[in-house]
């Protein structure tokens, strides 16, 4: 009986021990539409001996997320080896910050991780002030931890949105950053500025919230999660979002701590560590909010818990709108907060203590501190040394971007080219606070 061989189908969702895509059987149909098995022709290629090759992804790239460059050696698009190149932006932010008086300083950490100004200017303050061993109103503490879950969703919606773009999803990225721009009117409306806030002072806020300020915040409040839930049908169950993220960079508890890694990183692979809960400041410890954990420490499992995170830091906003307290945002110390304007321009004293502020800057007593906060891509440290001046000896920064992306070679090694967007992205850097 004659027989008509036909192809019917190639599937490329097999690989074979090489890493190459399977070719499936082929299916034959006899005279009486019967299919019949054929065997096999040989594999599609033959095995072919070659030469690694070095490519280079950045400084220039958008996928880079900034000035950074990755050498890859590739063995056909499997990485091999992956080195990334730092040093290509020059801040000098710590070495700047020796010859500026503290209050100065806070406009230098606007400039590092720029998704999170107003929590870097919190954090800063916070160090600052346990140098200065100033107390904080109770009013002041509260806008700040407003402030801080601001900046976490305004960084979490952008890598939210950049990273749909890297993975090849548009519309999440229309709508979160629909939802940044939310933020950002309302951090115009509180200091005058969007992206480089400048929020803080060493003792206290640059300015209190205007009137009607909080009834803007809840409303954003009750609207967001409507978009978070929006994006989550469109992506978490989505085949292509899925193949594209689950499995990719996987680190184990073990490897995660022994990499330093912290915030979404480290819980994604099941650590359950956060500075608000593990080392409480700005009365995080009398907020409700749970600590969102992974299993599998893959691409997939940091998307989950950013999620998670956007609705959590929503959570916190309400109970912080809810307890505001009225009273002054600034503590009562001439010596360090300035007086107001009007008294400045009436009375002799308050006009001293304005000039001694602005020229020679307050001067905290000799000592050292380090504060940690839980910024939105880990655990941001500042640490401070006094010798009594108005500047410090010593400003360091411990930068989570920093020390996540350290671990990346050992996360891509092994994956496709194409993977490396992916991983990379899932690790949420700013160059800013890495080449600081």
């Amino acid at each position: 009986m004659a027989k008509r061989t036909v192809e019917v189908e190639l599937s490329t969702t097999g690989l074979d021990a090489q890493g190459r895509a399977q070719r499936m059987p082929l299916s034959a149909i006899d005279d009486s539409g019967s299919a019949v098995a054929v065997a096999a022709p040989p594999s599609i290629e033959p095995e072919l001996v070659g030469e690694h090759m070095l490519i280079n992804i950045g400084p220039q790239h958008p996928a880079t997320h900034g000035v950074l460059r990755l050498v890859l050696e590739l063995d056909g698009e499997t990485v091999v080896r992956c080195i990334p190149h730092l040093g290509y932006l020059h801040c000098g932010f710590e070495k700047s910050g020796e010859y500026r008086q503290y209050n100065q300083i806070v406009c230098w950490t606007d400039r590092e991780d720029y998704l999170n100004s107003i929590g870097n200017n919190v954090a800063f303050a916070l160090g600052a002030e346990r140098l200065f061993g100033i107390e904080i109103t109770e009013r002041c503490k509260v806008l700040r931890v407003i402030a801080a879950e601001l900046s976490r969703i305004i960084s979490h919606l952008v890598w939210l949105g950049t990273t749909c773009i890297d993975i090849g999803a548009f519309t999440p990225f229309l709508w979160a950053f629909q939802q940044r721009e939310k933020v950002y009117l309302l951090l115009e409306k509180w200091v005058g500025a969007r992206l480089t806030t400048s929020a803080t002072r060493v003792g206290g806020m640059a300015a209190d919230i205007p009137s009607g300020w909080m009834e803007e915040l809840r409303h954003f409040i009750k609207s967001f999660p409507h978009t978070i839930d929006e994006i989550d049908r469109m992506l978490t169950r989505n085949a292509i979002w899925v193949g594209r993220t689950v499995g990719l960079g996987v680190m184990t508890p073990e490897e995660a701590t022994n990499w330093g890694l912290s915030g979404p990183m480290i819980r994604a692979s099941g650590v359950a560590y956060d500075v608000r809960k593990d080392f409480p400041y700005l009365d995080y410890e009398t907020y409700d909010f749970e600590v969102p954990v992974g299993t599998n420490g893959d691409v997939y499992d940091r998307f989950l818990v950013r999620m998670e995170e956007l609705r959590q830091s929503t959570r916190i906003l309400q109970q912080a709108a809810d307890r505001l307290p009225d009273g002054p945002v600034n503590i009562d110390d001439p010596r360090v907060i300035l007086p107001p304007k009007s008294k400045a321009t009436s009375e002799m004293e308050s006009m001293i203590h304005h000039f001694k502020v602005v020229m020679e800057g307050p001067r905290p007593p000799i000592g050292e501190s380090y504060v940690a906060v839980e910024s939105p891509k880990g655990e941001k440290g500042y640490y401070m040394v006094s010798d009594g001046t108005a500047k410090p000896v010593r400003w360091r920064i411990r930068p989570p971007s920093f020390v996540n992306l350290s671990a990346i070679p050992k996360m891509v090694e092994g994956h496709l080219l194409s993977d490396v967007i992916a991983i990379n992205a899932s690790i949420d850097i700013v160059m800013g606070e890495i080449d600081r």
